[in-house]
């Protein structure tokens, strides 16, 4: 962890003490990340305790829940007070009907409340004679952008041949003049991405998730899952790097990437320079769709199982409610404390390292008291980590009732026995419908254009990927891309922890 914590006091000098980094040449921000990081590590005390919770260590110290955030319920009571009591028009965009032929476009623009937007986008301070274009203009063109020209660069997006006079269904779409020659430039949507605070970010995907819940795209039988993707970025050679007990430090010309390693895939390399999301999604247990609900973005460099207290106390901050969590084997919750702390079970396929305790049949996962024991042991309850089990058995059936303990425990693993247990009903059908997890992440890389990070910064990489969640979301909404397949799966019983 002390590497962590190294690069944690890097990062914090750096962006102190060099506000305009960003602007210096590439061989003055080598010196200067040489020269921080050997007075850190000069100076660092490697006996100091180091707090594992603490998010900074993990990068993500600006995504924790907030004041001001929504929940669901907070964000439809708004907009109903906000289109009831609000007296100062806070944004006033001229609009002409009928240019917007594109039926997914025309769908999608009759959603969005400008009103209840540009509220939850602008400032307490904010009025309309304080600059010539609003918010939620900036926020209209970001997500233009994302759905219709994804695989395009902002200068190229930010041009005549996309947003000129002649393209009047993406103008009136943005709310641009249609009689003036305006055109909103690449660098504005830059400082939007910018200054688009988190929980403004939060705020926007509330506001689409209240009107996702209101479609009725999820159904009543819902299992949630964690998954992440990497994000990768230009930034292929660090600035400065020191090895520490066998532990590399790196510094990127983006302080806050950093280097990880990448899941296997044959037409890539084994490590990857930039960020990792990671995304609560709802999965629909009839359908298996899944959908993206809220996500964090990290260093490539942290392990998956860091963010996972992290994105339910920030789900459940939102009014989500999760109780179940299907995931890989990286996010288990190794001690418990996530069920202590949030009610949250998480389950996960069991680890092929973890050894089945004894008199368990590794086919059934049935428990026995011993080996000569041929009736299934009872689980009664799960408490203190720990699997309470209790003979099943009626009087008269076994000659070992006087002796017999009756009672067994077994403590929780990362294997069979873990706070559900995997011998549990259904609970490998719920595996199974996990693998559908990936499904947003491909729709977030290839349907609205995050395969290419096209942004240089931890908080406008979020931003990009928050546009990119609300994208998502609003195509699945809009139903025009979906193709029309008979379901017949029956409804899944979600197991239970006694």
């Amino acid at each position: 962890m002390f590497e962590k914590n190294i690069k944690k006091e890097v990062n914090k000098q750096l962006k102190k003490n060099f506000p305009n980094w960003k602007k210096l040449q590439k061989k003055v921000k080598k010196k200067i990340a040489s020269e921080v990081l050997d007075v850190v590590v000069a100076d660092y005390d490697f006996s100091q305790p180091i707090e594992k919770n603490d998010k900074s260590l993990f990068g993500v110290e600006e995504q924790a829940p907030a004041k001001g955030m929504m929940t669901i319920k907070e964000m439809a009571q708004y907009i109903k007070d906000h289109n009831s009591y609000n007296v100062f028009m806070l944004c006033d965009v001229k609009r002409v009907a009928g240019n917007i032929t594109n039926e997914e476009l025309r769908f999608i623009d009759k959603m969005l409340d400008n009103t209840v937007l540009t509220g939850i986008l602008a400032s307490d301070s904010y009025s309309p004679q304080m600059r010539e274009y609003y918010p939620v203009q900036f926020f209209r063109a970001e997500l233009l952008k994302a759905i219709k020209y994804p695989e395009i660069s902002y200068r190229k997006y930010c041009t005549e041949e996309y947003l000129g006079l002649d393209r009047k269904e993406n103008r009136e779409f943005i709310g641009l003049p249609l009689h003036k020659k305006t055109i909103i430039d690449h660098t504005q949507l830059c400082q939007f991405r910018k200054n688009t605070t988190f929980v403004q970010q939060v705020n926007l995907m509330v506001y689409i998730l209240h009107h996702f819940n209101q479609s009725g795209r999820l159904g009543d039988c819902l299992i949630h899952g964690i998954d992440s993707t990497e994000l990768a970025n230009d930034c292929h050679y660090p600035l400065a790097t020191v090895t520490i007990k066998g532990k590399k430090i790196r510094i990127y010309n983006d302080i806050d990437c950093d280097c990880g390693k990448r899941r296997n895939k044959r037409d890539k390399s084994r490590y990857v320079v930039g960020y990792r999301l990671h995304t609560l999604t709802a999965i629909d247990a009839i359908t298996g769709h899944s959908f993206p609900l809220i996500s964090l973005l990290a260093p490539a460099n942290h392990h998956d199982s860091n963010f996972l207290s992290f994105l339910v106390e920030l789900s459940q901050s939102i009014g989500i409610d999760v109780k179940i969590i299907s995931a890989d084997e990286a996010y288990h919750d190794k001690d418990g404390l996530l069920y202590q702390k949030t009610g949250v079970l998480v389950s996960t396929p069991p680890s092929s390292t973890v050894k089945l305790p004894e008199h368990v049949n590794s086919e059934t996962g049935a428990v026995f008291i011993d080996d000569e024991c041929t009736i299934p042991m009872a689980r009664i309850g799960y408490a203190d980590q720990l699997h309470e089990y209790k003979c099943a058995t009626q009087d008269g059936e076994c000659d070992k009732q006087g002796t017999c303990p009756l009672y067994r425990d077994l403590p929780v693993d990362c294997g069979y026995f873990q706070q559900i247990p995997y011998a549990t009903e259904n609970i490998k059908a719920v595996h199974d419908i996990r693998k559908n997890i990936e499904r947003p992440f491909n729709l977030i890389k290839n349907q609205v254009g995050m395969e290419q990070v096209r942004v240089r910064s931890q908080h406008a990489t979020l931003t990009s990927c928050t546009i990119s969640n609300i994208a998502v979301l609003l195509i699945e909404m809009a139903g025009k891309r979906r193709k029309k397949k008979k379901h017949t799966s029956q409804q899944l019983e979600l197991p239970r922890a006694a």
